[in-house]
């Protein structure tokens, strides 16, 4: 029971606090709450949004078309950040898109789980469900929101309208394939998987080296 809750709840929020560590110009502690709860409460609306794709796969005969989930849960997680977060004094500069992005996407996948494992699961075992999505869907919504971040932090402090786009259009494409693939359980599935947590993981590396790099500005001026 309690390592089923601790991998429900406790991964996602370790990789939050993973995140939030390794900005070396740390966010305040009351709006990185305040913005995992906006993520949280993205699950309602994008709950009624899903209903619809099973009414869809039911109109036109399908069976699965999870991979819509991608076209509706992203947009709102952008739009949360774009209402939310970016006119927020406290972001000032890029890897706080980052910060921010993977922050929300964190909280919706939190109650996500507690719904999968908890609520909705009635063909096995809430700990083989929990462990299933530490490994899955955890880390994929946690690389959305660090891409979704990246582009938005390019697009507010570097220019170009072209990041906005990515922004938003990137993540669905990778959400909606990750769904798709849940189908395919395996080498195809899992790698799909390890090549968006790489790619994820290689934007992040971006801006902590830029706040390196501009941590090192500032410590050479104050000599």
């Amino acid at each position: 029971m309690y390592l089923t809750l601790l991998l429900t709840i406790g991964v996602p929020i370790a990789i939050v606090m993973y995140i939030v560590r390794s900005d070396k110009f740390p966010e305040p502690t009351n709006l990185i709450i305040k913005t995992f709860f906006v993520g949280i409460f993205l699950c309602w609306p994008a709950g009624f949004l899903n209903s619809y794709i099973f009414v869809l796969e039911d109109s036109l005969g399908f069976t699965d078309m999870s991979f819509l989930a991608g076209f509706t849960e992203e947009p709102l997680k952008f739009l949360a950040f774009m209402l939310f977060i970016k006119a927020n004094i406290e972001f000032d500069e890029p890897m706080d898109a980052i910060v921010y992005g993977t922050i929300i996407s964190l909280g919706f996948a939190t109650y996500e789980n507690i719904e999968y494992v908890y609520l909705y699961n009635e063909d096995f075992s809430s700990l083989y469900i929990a462990i299933l999505r530490a490994i899955s869907a955890i880390p994929l919504h946690a690389c959305c929101g660090v891409v979704m971040g990246y582009y938005i932090g390019l697009y507010t402090f570097k220019g170009s309208n072209k990041y906005i786009v990515q922004a938003l259009l990137i993540p669905i494409f990778i959400h909606a394939l990750y769904n798709f693939l849940t189908g395919y359980a395996g080498i195809l599935f899992f790698g799909y998987l390890f090549l968006v947590i790489y790619f994820a993981k290689s934007l992040h590396n971006q801006f902590v080296i830029e706040q390196q790099f501009k941590s090192s500005e500032r410590e050479t001026k104050l000599r």
